[in-house]
């Protein structure tokens, strides 16, 4: 650790308010970025512990988070953060994980900490077109590697164009996640018969769905959920297993409506 950071610490003269604010910031992202909680409550604990005089305590669950700071002499200060946007983003666990580092090592102060976080936070990663892309190409290379030939992907593609359509313009207007992937899945089921019936008969429509809702399948929330619950934090772990169940009813409602509807409207 930097020597003048160790004497700031071992003086006392560190910020108690700035110190807690700095871990909530690093624990705040990393949930909302889909961290497991064991280790968002590691590196709170590894933020904290710059304040080697006072007992600290830290508690994450999957909409939620505490930071305690006990004080000597004054009262306790707590911070609690609610967690309603979530999503999957490691890229962002990574970056407040190297800040926590830096942080640790004495490699920067609590302010450029602070500032670091801040700015993680507000960057925007994938820009709307650029995912719109990634819904395309995702769509059209799993119909590929289930099986599918050159038609199977070039419908699992426009039905990927629709999905990124649906997903841009329902997440504007700031439906519930329910909402989105089960509009997005209903774009895609019926894109994908459309397709099927005027202009490639040949085309395997089960091959074309599967693919196209790829994008929308909860893989990670899930596998996070197992994760948080072989170690032992089961009401986070129990949370995110409810959300991707939830993710997954969502998408077999939008495509079993779509089917029905389709089947009822065109007599076939």
């Amino acid at each position: 650790m930097n020597t003048n950071l160790k004497e700031t610490i071992e003086s006392g003269a560190v910020n108690d308010k700035l110190l807690v604010e700095t871990a909530a910031a690093a624990g705040e992202i990393m949930l909302v970025s889909g961290a497991e909680v064991y280790r968002v409550e590691d590196t709170v604990g590894r933020i904290l512990s710059l304040a080697p005089d006072r007992r600290s305590e830290n508690v994450a669950l999957g909409t939620s988070l505490i930071v305690t700071l006990d004080r000597p002499g004054d009262e306790s200060l707590t911070i609690m953060r609610r967690i309603r946007d979530r999503s999957t983003n490691l890229n962002r666990v990574c970056l407040v994980n190297e800040v926590s580092r830096r942080l640790c090592a004495g490699e920067m102060s609590l302010q450029e900490a602070q500032k670091s976080l801040q700015e993680i936070k507000q960057d925007i990663q994938y820009h709307s077109w650029t995912r719109a892309v990634g819904y395309i190409g995702v769509s059209a290379f799993f119909a590929l590697l289930l099986g599918g030939t050159w038609r199977e992907g070039l419908g699992a593609g426009l039905a990927g164009v629709l999905l990124a359509m649906v997903c841009l313009l329902t997440s504007k207007a700031r439906l519930n996640d329910f909402c989105i992937n089960a509009l997005g899945a209903f774009a895609v089921g019926a894109g994908a018969m459309a397709i099927e019936t005027w202009l490639m008969p040949a085309m395997d429509r089960n091959a074309v769905i599967t693919g196209a809702i790829m994008p929308l399948v909860p893989g990670v929330t899930f596998t996070t959920s197992i994760r948080d619950i072989l170690n032992g934090d089961y009401a986070s772990g129990t949370n995110r297993m409810m959300e991707a169940l939830v993710v997954a009813l969502s998408v077999a409602v939008g495509i079993g409506t779509a089917m029905f509807l389709f089947s009822n409207l065109t007599g076939g």
